[in-house]
């Protein structure tokens, strides 16, 4: 009975701390990304660079493809071939 007990306890404080590092790691890279993403929206002043509407369409679309992965592997919990970028 006490070796059940305390595989039960040795469990719980193994999900706290996978939960933990999961909000510790979760909040540092989704602020990071939305740093990125920023900068990159900053890349749109005309005043300040010059593009082409195709350019333009094609970093929204690597984003979107980037977010849509994202969105697969939360819900199927798997992993997801990833690409680089490249104008």
């Amino acid at each position: 009975m006490k070796k059940n007990s305390e595989a039960k306890r040795v469990a719980k404080r193994m999900s706290r701390d996978k939960s933990a590092k999961f909000i510790e790691l979760a909040t540092s890279r989704v602020n990071r990304t939305l740093k990125e993403l920023a900068l990159v929206g900053n890349l749109s002043n005309r005043s300040n660079y010059q593009y082409t509407d195709d350019q333009a369409k094609k970093i929204i679309r690597a984003l979107q493809v980037g977010l849509e992965q994202v969105k697969l592997r939360f819900a199927s919990g798997g992993t997801l071939n990833q690409s680089n970028f490249e104008l």
